[in-house]
């Protein structure tokens, strides 16, 4: 249940996210970004708010379900208004790995976030997407954040 208590804080991030995705792209951005997260449900969830240099925000609400031991992890951007499809996954020898579906640019896509390299002050999450059920996979979005003091 407390997967994600390291996740609790306020956090500096260093993203690096392809431009254009399941393009064959090679050109990255990258930029800085803070989020502040809190836990809810007694450590059976979180909430995490992230502000983009844009100005445009994201939140995250994951919830553990004691039931089936994982997580599952919905966001929304400030840009839509919505939640996107869940992911669901849990952790394992230190990392976690979560999975959905989602639709990129109109095409169905299986979607992949890690969570690993996970210290008391920092961590890495990245995104993955399938175009081909899973057969390959592309990273487009890396995070690293740091606690802020």
């Amino acid at each position: 249940m407390g997967d994600f208590d390291f996740l609790t804080g306020r956090w500096s991030i260093h993203n690096r996210r392809l431009r254009r995705r399941l393009a064959g792209s090679d050109d990255w951005e990258e930029f800085t970004s803070t989020s502040d997260v809190r836990p809810i449900f007694g450590g059976a969830g979180n909430v995490d708010e992230i502000t983009f240099p844009d100005g445009t925000s994201g939140l995250t609400v994951r919830l553990f379900d004691a039931a089936t031991g994982r997580w599952s992890l919905n966001w929304a951007s400030s840009d839509s208004g919505v939640f996107f499809p869940p992911l669901f996954g849990s952790f394992a020898d230190g990392v976690g790995t979560f999975h959905g579906d989602e639709v990129q640019d109109g095409t169905p896509v299986l979607i992949r976030f890690l969570w690993h390299r996970i210290t008391g002050d920092s961590a890495r999450w990245e995104q993955a997407m399938s175009a081909d059920d899973g057969q390959t996979w592309e990273t487009n979005w890396y995070m690293d954040i740091t606690r802020q003091a």
